[in-house]
């Protein structure tokens, strides 16, 4: 049976999502988890992988149920495994055709930029932080430029590994509220570090050091040299995929 899981996590303490020999990954605490539930070794496929630091809201998987258990029984157990900063919230069976980073139609961040003379203390571990005043409105203005499908090169790490830079961004957003300036993206699928490349980007035009302009140029120049710094991992949130609504999973991660 192929079951699919929605997951939860603060990423402050992990190494990113995927899985690696030395240190703690969010898919090794995962895995081991619900190994413990199947009482043998389960391997599971996430939607998008995360980078170290960065946090999931609603991260799904799939894997192979190698033994039967109740839905309950995963949910529970899993969670019960796993620690503190990880939790499953949901568990459902699904068609065997079904997989999570193939199927997903979409995916999307949330960028929270905390706009205040003095940094974080409470809310360090899921905010950057930007003392000088930004003007949100022309940050979510330049933003748009970058609608459609593009080549992403200049919000391209070096390390990326994707076979080719181009991506279509569905939506994008800038907007304030309270002392946070919050960015949310909507694409097909993301390069290594481009949301937090598009942040670090935005900043200056919010800082009103760049004009609005500045985005769209550097979407057509492609180099990623001479745009912004990478915004820090504390900030970004994966807010989840999203599914067409036959494969039946919650509506936090189907298409409305």
């Amino acid at each position: 049976m192929r079951i699919a899981l929605g997951i939860e996590y603060d990423g402050t303490d992990f190494l990113g999502w995927q899985r690696l020999s030395h240190g703690s990954t969010v898919q090794g605490a995962v895995e081991e988890a619900l190994s413990k539930v199947a009482a043998q070794p389960v391997a599971v496929t996430c939607s998008g992988r995360t980078d170290a630091g960065v946090h999931g809201r609603c991260q799904v998987v799939h894997f192979d149920a190698p033994v039967e258990r109740e839905m309950r029984g995963w949910l529970l157990g899993a969670t019960s495994n796993l620690p503190p900063s990880v939790a499953v919230l949901w568990a459902q069976p699904v068609a065997e055709d079904f997989h999570a980073r193939f199927s997903a139609r979409s995916r999307r961040y949330r960028y929270t930029i905390l706009n205040r003379p003095v940094r974080a203390a409470l809310d360090a571990r899921y905010v950057s932080w930007e003392r000088q005043p930004l003007d949100a409105a022309r940050m979510h203005e330049a933003a748009q430029a970058l609608l459609g499908e593009h080549d992403f090169s200049a919000f391209r790490a070096i390390s990326c590994q994707a076979a080719h830079p181009r991506r279509c961004v569905l939506a994008v957003g800038v907007q304030r509220v309270g002392e946070q300036v919050i960015v949310e993206i909507e694409a097909n699928a993301f390069l290594h570090h481009m949301v937090r490349n598009i942040v670090g980007s935005l900043l200056p035009v919010g800082r009103g050091e760049q004009p609005v302009a500045w985005i769209g140029e550097l979407l057509a120049g492609r180099d990623r040299e001479v745009a912004g710094p990478t915004a820090p991992s504390s900030g970004l949130t994966f807010i989840g995929p999203r599914y067409e609504a036959h494969w039946g999973l919650p509506a936090e991660v189907s298409q409305p």
